[in-house]
């Protein structure tokens, strides 16, 4: 699995992430961060990247939208700031629940248009 982290993560995330092996990249890293959320999931479409986002709103009305006119999405992680805050404190938890994530679902589609809680 290859990921994307929104741009409301820490960068240490990713960092981790990659010590560990894992394909992850941040949307600040790649410019994203200004992306509207459509165009930021077809980006991550684009490279296969399932995206850590905790703005749950807004994606999983995009998602339902593009289920029903047969677009596709890499998949979609998300977070909740009552249950896993955004903060530094928190990075390591971050790293340990995406690692797993990543060793069970090891195949570059493995999220394809699926909705992921951590």
């Amino acid at each position: 699995m290859r990921l994307a982290l929104d741009h409301h993560y820490p960068s240490a995330i990713a960092e981790q992430l990659r010590r560990k092996g894992h394909d992850a990249v941040t949307a600040l890293e790649r410019g994203w961060h200004a992306e509207a959320d459509d165009s930021l999931l077809t980006l991550c479409l684009g490279e296969q990247r399932a995206l850590l986002t905790n703005n749950v709103v807004d994606f999983m009305t995009l998602a339902r939208q593009w289920a029903t006119t047969g677009q596709q999405h890499a998949g979609l992680i998300f977070t909740s700031d009552a249950t896993l805050p955004r903060t530094h404190a928190m990075v390591g938890r971050y790293v340990r629940l995406l690692d797993v994530l990543c060793r069970t679902n090891p195949h570059v589609d493995a999220l394809h248009d699926r909705v992921h809680w951590l």
